[in-house]
């Protein structure tokens, strides 16, 4: 079934203008969502707005924007103003500059798109699209959608196009906040010893599919126990305690555990090795046998 799209626009760089379409990259029906109920009839109840110095409900159509500078202080706005204000919803996604891919670190990526090719868009679309992976570069631009004015970056995907939305600079917090205790001295052999830990578990490609939300299952499956009418058994797994170990022991206990790992899957594999060629040799004696038996039928008449 062909992707719905969520929305157009036309990439421009120079004076080539591509008509595309946007398209969500992610499902939006796998998260687990509860309402909230009234435990003595399981009514689901509804939120209101309550002046806390007066008492009363607010309702939510006569409420008015107002934007904090000083303690219990505000300065209003009203919708309309704040409309005028906001940036005019445009299709054009305007490239700035060509940037190494590299060069973008992913701390700025806030939500991705997949963009395909409008009817009549398509020549351009690969053009572009060939002319980022060639280069290895990937494109900036300006974006305006609901009401907002966004900086996103255009990068080559798949065989087409992906594009990012990513965040202002100021919209960071700087690393530089953030205490990394007193510098200390690695020990003689520490760093070796991690390089081989990650050696050991490392890969050459990544496989997502490997991956998957174990508590959205747990959640999932505890739903459908409940709807069957069956109760949700209790957890009593204790969950581990950290201790804090000598570095250099604990490298060489987990490139220890790893070895014997790997040992173990070696081992579990030789039976069902064993096993298939098994197979695999009586199934071609069953061949020969099933190819001689019309010979022998022939000599015999």
């Amino acid at each position: 079934m062909p992707a719905r799209s969520v929305g157009t626009g036309t990439v421009s760089f120079g004076l080539v203008s591509i008509p595309v379409r946007l398209y969500s990259t992610s499902e939006t029906s796998g998260g687990v969502r509860f309402n909230m109920l009234d435990p003595s009839d399981n009514t689901r109840v509804k939120q209101q707005l309550v002046n806390p110095r007066t008492g009363v409900v607010v309702e939510r159509k006569e409420t008015i924007k107002g934007y904090e500078f000083g303690k219990g202080q505000y300065v209003t706005f009203s919708d309309e103003e704040i409309k005028d204000l906001q940036e005019k919803a445009a299709p054009a996604i305007e490239i700035t500059e060509f940037v190494p891919l590299a060069e973008v670190e992913p701390i700025y990526f806030e939500k991705s798109y997949y963009l395909g090719p409008e009817k009549g868009g398509e020549r351009a679309y690969r053009l572009l699209s060939e002319a980022m992976r060639k280069t290895g570069r990937s494109a900036l631009a300006k974006h305006a959608a609901r009401g907002k004015q966004y900086l996103v970056m255009l990068r080559p995907f798949a065989s087409g196009l992906l594009m990012q939305q990513l965040k202002y600079e100021d919209e960071l917090k700087s690393f530089d906040e953030v205490p990394l205790g007193e510098e200390t001295e690695l020990k003689p052999g520490e760093l070796e010893l991690a390089v081989q830990l990650i050696e050991q578990i490392a890969s050459d490609d990544f496989k997502p599919d490997q991956y998957t939300d174990e508590v959205r299952k747990r959640l999932w499956d505890a739903i459908q126990s409940k709807i069957d009418g069956h109760e949700v058994a209790d957890d009593e797994t204790e969950a581990p305690q950290a201790q804090i170990i000598d570095l250099m022991e604990a490298l060489k206990a987990s490139l220890s555990k790893n070895g014997e790992t790997e040992a173990e899957r070696a081992a579990e594999s030789k039976p069902a090795k064993k096993a298939a060629a098994q197979r695999k040799a009586t199934k071609k004696k069953r061949v020969r046998r099933a190819a001689s038996t019309p010979a022998k039928r022939a000599v015999a008449g």
